[in-house]
Parts: C-alpha cells; structure tokens; sequence
C-alpha cells in the first residue's frame, strides 16, 4: 500500500498552511495569492491561510513569495 498524497497516508486530502510574510500586502496581491486567504497583522506581518493540495502546491506558492521578493518568516501546518 502507497501513502503518497499526505504524510497520514490519506491521498486526496489537503492541509491548510499558515505561511506568515514580514510586512502587509494589500488586497491588490490578491491575484498572486488567489487560493489563499490574505490578513494583515496587527504585528506588521501579513498571513496566507489557505488550504494546499500537496507539497508540489506549496513549494510553487513558496517559491512565488520569493520571486516576488517577499520575506518569509514562517510556514506552518494545522
């Protein structure tokens, strides 16, 4: 038995990642970010939340973040 797809085995299942970015993107970065959800903290920090279908998706919005020159702090699982 394969346990590709997720790291619990169940393929097909997403994970939503809390990726959080040094300053605050306004709403117009939408277009970059579109499957993800932008808020911008009270800390100066703007998080991404949203749901990733596997770990392809999440290296393409990581390496988006860095093409776009974006600084990243932190990528976090729920």
């Amino acid at each position: 038995m394969s346990n590709k797809g997720s790291p619990d085995g169940q393929s097909g299942q997403c994970t939503i990642y809390l990726i959080r970015i040094k300053g605050h993107l306004g709403h117009h970065w939408t277009d970059q970010f579109g499957e993800l959800s932008i808020t911008s903290e009270e800390d100066g920090t703007t998080l991404l939340t949203g749901r990733v279908v596997d770990q392809a998706a999440l290296h393409g919005i990581l390496r988006r973040i860095h093409d776009l020159g974006l600084v990243l702090l932190s990528v976090n699982s729920v």
